[in-house]
């Protein structure tokens, strides 16, 4: 029995998104950002007895707490991406924390607009100078945030490059894919920046207009607007983690490319493993068998992560 070398035919399962390093960093550096703001606005709101300013550092610390799982998220993929326990690596990591984070994004909608309606039954007096300020400062910080976070080759070009793919066949289709994670971290900045413009526009309003009504009013309709971001990330993130194809058109393309020349796929699996990375298992009938490679150069510009195929001859009766 000769002993070969199997290193040629072994492969990596390190399936992170090709900007990993980059958004596991500045999540950190937006997680110190929020901190520091947190602790700033309880001590100053303390100090000062200013219960606007310690509302909003606790208000800040349930983002801190998404933000922090965002990060920690990023650095647990990183650590263990080599790890064969985990049969196709950990690119998914990054889903279930935008899942978790979703979630917590979803009570934050629903403490804002319990407290909203409170406020609307029995009204409370505010301090506006204050609150503008505190609401202000909040407001650079998530602003400062965003910034940091935003990802513009990635989910936020997301649908017009999907929408390219399917219209020319554009095969790097599938590294077009979001990083659920850093979207959801982007998402906490935004809806927290969100809420800061409301609230501004609401303490305006009460001050110069009299209309102290407005501040629960604009409260509810933001607890509506983040409430609806939650459920799409909650909504993405679910499907990523249960293997459901979003994209049937990229399903269909892996379909026509084989079955050029009269191969019948007999059964195909295809699914995200990480952002911009797919995997696929296929199952082919012929009546003239080729080796798996030869199907596989079909979709080599496919650019598929982990691609098994195995062929079958179509038997006759």
């Amino acid at each position: 029995m000769h002993s070969h070398s199997i290193e040629p035919w072994t492969h990596t399962h390190s399936f992170l998104g090709d900007d990993h390093h980059r958004n596991e960093r500045r999540t950190k550096l937006v997680v110190a950002l929020t901190l520091l703001m947190m602790v700033t606005e309880i001590v100053a709101g303390t100090v000062f007895g200013s219960l606007a300013l310690l509302a909003d550092g606790w208000h800040m610390a349930t983002h801190a707490a998404a933000l922090g799982i965002s990060a920690f998220a990023y650095t647990y993929a990183r650590k263990h991406a080599e790890d064969s326990r985990f049969c196709f690596g950990t690119g998914k990591v990054g889903d279930l924390a935008a899942f978790a984070s979703a979630l917590i994004l979803g009570l934050i909608a629903i403490l804002i607009a319990y407290e909203s309606i409170v406020r609307l039954m029995s009204p409370v007096p505010i301090r506006f100078g204050e609150a503008t300020v505190v609401a202000s400062i909040g407001l650079a910080v998530n602003l400062a945030s965003a910034w940091l976070l935003w990802d513009p080759s990635g989910s936020h070009a997301h649908s017009h490059h999907h929408h390219e793919a399917h219209d020319n066949h554009h095969d790097n289709h599938s590294r077009t894919s979001t990083d659920q994670n850093l979207r959801a971290a982007y998402v906490h900045v935004l809806a927290d920046a969100f809420t800061s413009v409301l609230a501004i526009v609401a303490l305006l309003a009460g001050s110069h207009l009299g209309w102290v009504w407005l501040d629960p009013i604009i409260g509810i309709v933001g607890a509506i607007v983040i409430g609806r971001w939650a459920v799409g990330l909650i909504t993405n993130s679910a499907a990523t983690l249960l293997d459901f194809v979003q994209d049937r058109g990229l399903h269909e393309h892996v379909r026509e490319r084989l079955e050029k020349g009269g191969d019948r796929v007999s059964d195909l699996h295809l699914w995200q493993v990480g952002p911009g990375h797919h995997a696929a298992i296929i199952s082919l009938v012929s009546d003239t068998p080729q080796s798996p490679e030869h199907y596989k150069e079909k979709l080599e510009t496919m650019r598929l992560s982990h691609l098994t195929v195995e062929v079958h001859k179509c038997g006759h009766d």
